[in-house]
């Protein structure tokens, strides 16, 4: 069986684009993913068997977590303009309310 590997964050899975993470974060994902399996699974795994881990999870995994994000971002943003108008509010021509003709 020929493996093909996706090292890069700009290659494509199952002809799906990846979602992308910075280099540094990429190689502590991978760091992170060998310990977890050392740990949790008592399987020592290579830098190239963590790296398809996190590109699996990336495809799989990314767009429900991005989607979410976004939703709350989004629900954030809307509670947070809704109140803007009362927040930001300042009466008009002050003077006039308080000297009524």
């Amino acid at each position: 069986m020929t493996r093909g590997t996706n090292a890069s964050t700009n290659t494509r899975m199952r002809n799906r684009p990846t979602l992308t993470i910075p280099d540094d974060a990429r190689k502590q994902a991978t760091a992170s993913i060998r310990q977890y399996f050392a740990d949790e699974l008592g399987q020592e795994i290579g830098e190239l068997k963590a790296s398809l881990v996190l590109d699996y999870f990336l495809v799989e995994l990314g767009p429900a977590v991005y989607n979410k994000a976004i939703a709350d971002a989004k629900t954030f943003f809307d509670e947070w303009s809704a109140d803007l108008g009362a927040l930001c509010h300042h009466e008009e021509f002050p003077h006039a309310h308080r000297h009524p003709r």
